[in-house]
């Protein structure tokens, strides 16, 4: 039996198996990053997956890998290992937990709204998982200290609760179905404040820039600002589906009777219903934007400009990593 002909090394996995450039590529690219089914992966498949990446960077192809096998590894290895430093990254933190974890804890949030204590509580479970995935999904290799950590946790998860508590007393004299719509716009509000803060290094120290070809050009804050205004739009886009259509369809069930007389269906019933919206909305709001962000060298602060143009005077865009 003849052996397939062996791989070349030439295929660059640095950059997805899909054209970036168009949402298409992008959403197929970001529907294999997410898949919940990563989560399943052994210990030694990932490090399969990792040995199998690195030695093709480093130009050593195993007789056999076919293609497909070669993009199957890579993308273990990118659901698992930040992007910038290699690092294995926290199980609940990675992207491919996104789903699971987000319909759990969202479907739980529109289930128990009504009473404080609940508010109080799920808040916090959504905001602490939030900080997890903002600070597993950084861009950048630079170490996060314990403290400023422990104050973006602290300050982001605050800002939530009285963003929650806040807009369900204003909400009190309205119609119910308005009152369902209360953890959304905690979302979205805790959303523009958990994430700068968990990330918020990045805005005082800047973000790698690289030319086309990942060449390290220096570190900018101005591409830091709009690496993480792009995830907050994402995040909020992601959680929009998943928390406005499931309240419309139990208002709805409510009123039957089917509901009032099996009223424990009901959390099953809105986790089914978020998890549902959660697969697609997922990927399709990561895909809004390039992984690999871009902007122009004119756009960058004058001293990180004066930096890029000493090393190549005629470079026009650098590129950045945005994070998730």
């Amino acid at each position: 039996q003849k052996m397939p002909p062996s791989l070349p090394a030439t295929i660059n996995i640095q950059e997805p198996r899909w054209d970036q450039s168009t949402f298409q590529g992008r959403a197929k690219h970001f529907f294999m990053v997410t898949d919940p089914r990563n989560l399943l992966l052994s210990g030694a498949t990932l490090e399969e997956a990792r040995r199998v990446v690195e030695n093709y960077r480093a130009g050593m192809v195993p007789p056999g890998l076919t293609e497909d096998q070669l993009w199957r590894a890579k993308y273990i290895y990118d659901s698992a290992f930040h992007p910038d430093t290699g690092e294995k990254m926290l199980l609940v933190g990675r992207m491919s937990a996104q789903v699971p974890m987000n319909m759990t804890i969202t479907g739980c949030m529109l289930t128990f709204y009504r009473t404080t204590p609940a508010v109080l509580f799920w808040q916090w479970v959504n905001q602490s998982f939030n900080a997890i995935v903002n600070y597993t999904n950084r861009s950048g290799d630079a170490p996060i200290t314990p403290s400023q950590l422990g104050t973006a946790y602290v300050s982001a998860t605050t800002g939530a609760v009285v963003t929650a508590l806040g807009l369900k007393s204003l909400t009190k004299h309205l119609p119910a179905i308005i009152g369902r719509y209360v953890p959304f716009a905690a979302v979205a509000a805790a959303n523009c404040i958990n994430i700068p803060l968990m990330r918020q290094r990045e805005l005082k120290l800047g973000i790698p820039v690289t030319d086309e070809s990942g060449n390290r050009l220096g570190e900018s804050t101005a591409a830091a600002q709009k690496a993480i205004f792009q995830v907050v739009v994402s995040r909020i886009g992601m959680a929009a589906p998943a928390m406005a259509i499931p309240p419309v369809i139990m208002n709805m069930l409510e009123k039957r009777a089917f509901l009032k007389r099996y009223p424990y269906l009901n959390a099953p019933l809105q986790v089914g219903l978020v998890g549902f919206c959660l697969v697609f909305a997922t990927p399709l709001c990561c895909a809004l934007f390039p992984q690999k962000s871009s902007m122009a060298v004119s756009s960058l602060e004058p001293e990180v400009q004066d930096q890029i143009r000493k090393k190549d005077p005629w470079l026009e865009t650098v590129y950045f990593n945005k994070g998730l």
